[in-house]
This record gives C-alpha cells, structure tokens and sequence, in this order.
C-alpha cells in the first residue's frame, strides 16, 4: 500500500481539543495534518451556549470535573489556564462577558472560536483534510498508518481527539474508543453526562401535566451538590441543576450503587423553621408552597406527599415530615434521556494509561489521547471546553 503523505503529526477530530492541539504542534514547527470526518468544522463549539459558545470559565479547578482517576487533570489545567485562552481570545479581538457563576460567552457568535483556532492553526501550516472517513489505524516500524477515504498518511504521532458519543446527530462516533481498544488501552464505559433524567411512571404522571415548571433547587447526589434551577419536562427533569447531577447520579450507577437523587425545595432556608413559622396557618400547604414555587408544581408536590390538610390541622410529627421532604425530596430515577440529548460523555479513554503531562499513552509509543474522548468530565459551564483547551495545549507541546 502506497502512503500519499508523510508528516510529523496526525490529529484526528478537528473539534476544540484536536484544533487546539494541532495549532500548538504546527507552531512548533511539527508537520501536522488535522482530519475529520464532517464537512463542518467544530460543530460542537457552533452549536454550544445558544450559539455564542460558553467557552470557558473563570473557576476552574479539578474539583469541577468527574473521573475514575480525579487527580489526572490537574496538571494539564494548571499548564494552561481559563487565563490564557482568555488572553488568546483578547488578542483575536474577540469581545464576550461573564454570565452568572464565572461562565464566559462570545458577545457575538460561537463562528468567532472556531475562526480564531482555525487562523491559529493557518500559523501553524496545518493541513486539512476533511470531510474523510477513516478507514484503519495501524502501528509500523515505530510510525502510525492512517489510511483514509481522502488519502492515506503515516506520521510518528497519532492524537486522537475524537470526542464522545454525545449528539450524535452531529456526527458523534466511537472511533476514539475502538482505536484504544486496538491498542490495548482500557476505556471505561461512556455513559451520558450533563443529560435530563427520566423518572419512573408513577412519579411521572404526577408531574408531567406540569411541564415547563421551573424553580430554584438545591440538588445533591453521589459527593454533587448545586444549587441552581430545575425544570420539569414530559420525561423528568431538566435544567441546569439537574443536568449538573445527573453527572454525578450516572457514576453512582457506574460503581453498580445507584443512589437517588435529593432536591431541596427550599435552598437557602430551613424548611423546619419555614413550616414551624406556618404552623397555625388555616391555609394548604401547596398553597403556602405557592409563595415560594411555581402555584402548579408546588399543589401537586403537596398532593403527592399527602400534604391535604391546613398545618393549623397537622400533629408535630406530620409537620416534620414535610419539612423533611422539603428539604431532602428523595427520586430514584429510571435513567437519563440518552446520548441524544446529553452534552457530554462520562467515562472514555480510562486515563490511568495515560501521562497526565503529555496525554500520550503510556505503553504505546507516539500515541495520544485529547478532549472529550479521555475519562475526564466537566461540569456545566465551560469547564468541558477548558478540558479541550488545557489537554489539547499539553499533547501539542509533545507531539
């Protein structure tokens, strides 16, 4: 078989990490090629924030991101920093600003990210090739063969940057993970993160005819905790919060000790002082709930808890059993709403086979693992994408 290319790098996935990456190398001076297999580029970024694109955020840690081997990230997060694409994105000329808990967004339009990583890697004399299928991988004389559907290439790096399996109606794929599996490197089993959570029938049918209600929540789960809003959709639930936990609720499940999610109606209060101060109240608690929930949602919680009679009418023993579900409304759910609707994988490329400076694999020479395909997930707020950014800038300093 005759290869019609010969280069340092080959980049697989031209989203946020395999761009990042590629332009780093490039810079360097590595002769890189960036292939993908859709016709638009960094789909991903288009579509994420509304469409100006939350591209990082200003709180970054490792506490923000789950993985089987937590400490992995840090040392990639702490080489490139939300300050210096911020600064990156400053010398683009790009304007954004700051939504609430340090999430930072385009002024304009998501377009903005993906033409400055695409003139970062015209800096770098990346070559594209794109949209091409790939067709093998294999491992020759210390080199990697990449046959393609556009051409065929061999390079002494391969960076695998093939995200998860998250949207796939935009063009989401296991490739990633079938390529480490070639290889001998473990994955840990993807599962959909940042998703909405289906809930059994029973609980369903008494909040379904209630969908569209949002209210402020304080969620925990599994070692997660957030405090910001829910919503009830046809399925479940929705929303920032639960998104946030459902992250969280899907690695109890992964560890094979599913534990049920607990919302605090009342965040921010105590739900028994609350109640003690209603207690010779003649009106309903769902009423009551009213002023503090939307009026729909907070009657048919009161209905599905019992809650029928004035607390002017309630033994003690009553009224702490409603300041307890207030405070800590126990749901078991029945799954998540899938790969479709998730924004990002749990689980990947299991990183313990991994060097958390370079990215490489560590029993396979010249091999490298970025971005979303990797078992390191963020929470909701740009933390994904700063995963893309810190991971892609440390491999690109290597290949």
């Amino acid at each position: 078989m005759g290869f019609t290319s010969s280069v340092d790098v080959v980049v697989l996935g031209a989203g946020a990490a395999g761009m990042m990456c590629a332009a780093h190398a490039g810079q360097r001076g590595r002769r890189v090629v960036l292939i993908d297999h859709a016709e638009r580029r960094a789909e991903k970024i288009r579509i994420s924030g509304g469409g100006r694109c939350n591209f990082t955020n200003l709180d970054v840690s490792p506490a923000n991101f789950l993985s089987q081997n937590p400490h992995f990230c840090r040392s990639a997060l702490a080489r490139y920093t939300p300050q210096d694409f911020i600064a990156l994105v400053g010398r683009h000329g790009i304007k954004y600003h700051e939504k609430t808990l340090g999430q930072l967004f385009c002024d304009d339009s998501s377009a903005q990210i993906i033409d400055m990583l695409e003139h970062e890697c015209a800096d770098g004399a990346v070559q594209w090739v794109q949209p091409a299928q790939v067709l093998s991988v294999e491992h020759r004389n210390g080199h990697y063969f990449v046959q393609t559907s556009r051409g065929d290439f061999e390079s002494q790096s391969l960076v695998v940057a093939t995200g998860g399996l998250s949207i796939p109606k935009i063009g989401a794929t296991d490739l990633g993970y079938r390529i480490a599996t070639q290889f001998g490197i473990p994955v840990v089993t993807p599962r959909p993160a940042l998703v909405p959570l289906t809930l059994d029938s029973r609980t369903l049918d008494a909040l379904a005819p209630l969908a569209g209600a949002a209210f402020a929540v304080e969620v925990s789960c599994g070692g997660g905790r957030f405090r910001e809003q829910a919503l009830v959709t046809h399925k479940g639930l929705s929303g920032p919060a639960i998104l946030q936990i459902s992250s969280y609720w899907q690695a109890t499940c992964a560890a094979g000790k599913p534990e049920p999610v607990i919302l605090n109606l009342l965040p921010g209060d105590d739900a028994e002082q609350w109640i003690a101060e209603h207690a010779q109240s003649s009106a309903l608690p769902g009423n009551l709930l009213a002023e503090r929930l939307p009026r729909r949602f907070a009657r048919a919680w009161a209905d599905m808890h019992g809650a029928d009679r004035p607390l002017a009418q309630c033994n003690e023993a009553e009224r702490a059993a409603l300041a307890d579900a207030l405070s800590a409304w126990a749901l078991s759910p029945s799954g998540t709403q899938g790969f479709a609707k998730a924004e990002v994988t749990l689980g990947g490329v299991d990183t313990r086979a991994l060097s958390s400076k370079t990215m490489a694999a560590t029993g396979q020479n010249g091999l490298y693992f970025i971005g979303e395909v990797v078992d390191v997930t963020g929470h909701l707020g740009g933390y994904n994408f700063q995963w893309a950014w810190s991971s892609g800038h440390a491999a690109g300093q290597f290949v």
